[in-house]
């Protein structure tokens, strides 16, 4: 799994247009980790995975390829 840097969560929080504050909700961690975290870089793996988790929930999928960055999935309907 691609691993979470300040620079995709916020992109990540930027496609689903949530706050700092709507991050730390729904992954059921404090708004000071989330800003600290951004801000720094510094959180451990359990917060990370916390925060991975609500973001898939929500269908966006941080990746490593060339950069960091998230992406939105989209689901292919069947015609």
């Amino acid at each position: 799994m691609a691993e979470l840097t300040p620079e995709a969560n916020r992109a990540a929080r930027a496609i689903l247009k949530w706050s700092v504050r709507d991050l730390a909700e729904k992954a059921g961690i404090a708004f000071s980790t989330v800003h600290r975290f951004e801000s720094t870089g510094s959180a451990t793996e359990s917060t990370k995975e916390k925060i991975k988790a609500a973001f898939a929930a929500h269908d966006v999928e941080i990746t490593n390829g060339n950069y960091t960055g998230a992406r939105l999935l989209l689901h292919r309907t069947k015609d």
